[in-house]
């Protein structure tokens, strides 16, 4: 066998490897301004929004057998008459809001 065949081929496997693993395998996350929206959209369903926040830093969420990446949020809105604090929890992956309660 020729050597530099060898060679070529072991590179070329090598780089397959990594387009393979980088991007088809590693799961994609989603844009937070993404998410602030969806979670905006959800809010305005139930009532007017005066404001929002979402911080673009994915911080490391494990909560039981969850372990994932999450981004933080928050939403100002006008319930029952008064002005109203909200924060949420979305997972960067899926955009899922895994928990909102009273700031």
């Amino acid at each position: 066998m020729n050597w530099k065949v060898f060679i070529t081929g072991v590179v070329g496997g090598a780089a397959a490897g990594h387009f393979i693993n980088h991007y088809l395998l590693e799961p994609k996350t989603i844009s937070g301004d993404v998410i602030l929206e969806n979670v905006k959209e959800a809010f305005k369903q139930e009532g007017p929004i005066e404001g929002s926040w979402i911080q673009l830093k994915k911080q490391h969420y494990k909560k039981f057998a969850m372990d994932t990446f999450v981004y933080h949020g928050g939403i100002t809105a006008i319930r029952d008459g008064e002005r109203k604090q909200f924060e949420f929890i979305a997972d960067a992956t899926t955009g899922t809001v895994i928990d909102v309660y009273l700031a």
